[in-house]
């Protein structure tokens, strides 16, 4: 999987890029993480990427010319999805990622201030991704999300298959809860069919604490049809 990112904080993603799951997807080959600085596709000698936005009001607005270039030349030859970072996209959820997992090269642009100029998503973006309902200072923690979110789908990231196939979402409901050494945790004791060697009684209470937890936490994500454990 291929990701380019635009931004004007490049710096930002170097510790991220470097660490973990991530980093070493990175050096085995199995992800590949392009940051660019948009300052790169400015023209005047200030590298100016931001100017007060028509009709009045506080903030800047970041210019499209930058932008458009920017996109245009790194998407030239390979066709990515072109995906902008905004607490105006569709909410990131686990069906999203997986869409985008499977959707070949991405191209992740960052705003920043109080947004980018209207025309940059009309010309050079294909869809916009929120991360949640909030507002963040700019897009870069996230791309960050979107990225980590992504590479575990990528085979060979994830070091056990089925930890990315059994986790919170994929089945419609939440993770169940887990619990390791010591046995024993200020009077809190592990579950006894956690001990029992029976996988078959393991799984069943997995499931049913699954869809306990789903039921009392997030009980919009389960099917009506769905008992309740």
């Amino acid at each position: 999987m291929r990701v380019d990112v635009i931004t004007i904080f490049p710096e930002l993603f170097e510790p991220f890029l470097s660490t973990s799951l991530i980093g070493r997807a990175r050096r085995r080959g199995l992800l590949r993480v392009d940051v660019h600085d948009l300052r790169g596709w400015t023209t005047d000698r200030h590298r100016t990427v931001d100017d007060e936005p028509y009709g009045g009001g506080g903030g800047m607005v970041m210019t499209a010319p930058p932008w458009i270039a920017a996109v245009r030349e790194i998407a030239a030859e390979r066709r990515p999805r072109r995906i902008l970072l905004s607490p105006q996209g569709a909410r990131l959820d686990d069906a999203k990622v997986r869409d985008l997992a499977g959707a070949g090269d991405l191209l992740l642009l960052c705003g920043r201030y109080e947004g980018i100029d209207e025309r940059v998503r009309e010309l050079v973006v294909d869809e916009e991704i929120s991360v949640g309902d909030y507002v963040l200072s700019g897009g870069e923690v996230a791309s960050m999300v979107l990225i980590e979110a992504l590479s575990r789908q990528v085979p060979g990231v994830v070091g056990l298959a089925d930890s990315v196939v059994r986790e919170s979402f994929r089945a419609g409901s939440l993770d169940f809860p887990q619990y390791t050494r010591p046995r024993v945790v200020e009077g809190l004791e592990v579950p006894e069919v956690l001990l029992s060697g029976d996988h078959g009684a393991i799984e069943r209470w997995r499931r049913e604490r699954a869809l306990e937890r789903t039921a009392e936490r997030r009980p919009d994500l389960l099917d009506p049809a769905t008992p309740e454990a």
